[in-house]
Formats: structure tokens, C-alpha cells, sequence
């Protein structure tokens, strides 16, 4: 009755994980809390929580998160369980699957889009969707 799965420390503190600007990564990220990238990311990220590209951010690779919001620029192929945010200054180029998506006047967004409502069990399936629900669309 009483069996609730305890919080972990990040959810417990509210914890981002921060990359800051002038700092380049070239590998892979996998985080359990949301994530703040300033920097450059040449490689792939995946989150159960949310990532946010600032202003001097840029990803080269793929992103499977839950939320995302983008003000730097992205190319590749991006799968959001729930809201991708596109800002003013975004610049998309590549593939993005969502649920629901917003974009800004003046953003460039040059990516084919599919909106997807179940793509919730994209993080849960390690990003790899199953034929099956390739079907329920």
C-alpha cells in the first residue's frame, strides 16, 4: 500500500547538470536530470529529463530526452518524448520526432518533423521504437 519508490537525490534537489560555454565535448552523455548545454556536443545525449541548448550551444549528433528547448543550434536526428521548444535564434537541421512541438518567428528550421503522441515510450525503449507502434500511428 505504502510501496513508493523512494526520489533520487537529483529529484530530491532539483539538480541540472551544466556544460558552460567554451567547453567542447566529443563523446556520448546519458543523464538521468535535465541538462544544460552551453557548450559544444559532437555526439549523442540521452536524458529522461530535459535538455536546453543555450544561446552559444550546438549539438552534432543524435537527442533522445523527454523536453527540450533550443536556442543554439542543433543537426541530427532529435526524438522528444513531450515538448521540443524551438526558440527566436534556433537553428534545426536534421530529423525531429515529437509530441508537440513550438517554434518561435525567426527561428531556422530546416528538418522533416513527425508528431507522434505516443513517443513517451521512446526514452522508456532506450530510443529504439518497436515495429508495433510504428503501427498505431
Amino acid at each position: 500500500m505504502f510501496d513508493k519508490k523512494p526520489k533520487s537525490y537529483t529529484e530530491l534537489l532539483g539538480k541540472t547538470n551544466r556544460i558552460v560555454e567554451g567547453t567542447i565535448i566529443k563523446g556520448d552523455i546519458i543523464s538521468h536530470a535535465d541538462f544544460r548545454l552551453d557548450g559544444e556536443l559532437t555526439g549523442n545525449f540521452k536524458s529522461k529529463g530535459k535538455i536546453v541548448i543555450g544561446p552559444a550551444g550546438s549539438v552534432t549528433g543524435d537527442i533522445v530526452c523527454k523536453n527540450a528547448d533550443i536556442e543554439g543550434k542543433f543537426n541530427g536526428k532529435i526524438h522528444v518524448a513531450e515538448i521540443l521548444n524551438v526558440k527566436h535564434k534556433a537553428s534545426i537541421h536534421g530529423e525531429v520526432i515529437c509530441e508537440k512541438l513550438s517554434v518561435e518567428p525567426g527561428a531556422d528550421f530546416s528538418a522533416s518533423c513527425m508528431m507522434k503522441t505516443n513517443s513517451k515510450n521512446l526514452i522508456a525503449n532506450d530510443g529504439q521504437s518497436r515495429p508495433e507502434e510504428a503501427n498505431q500511428q
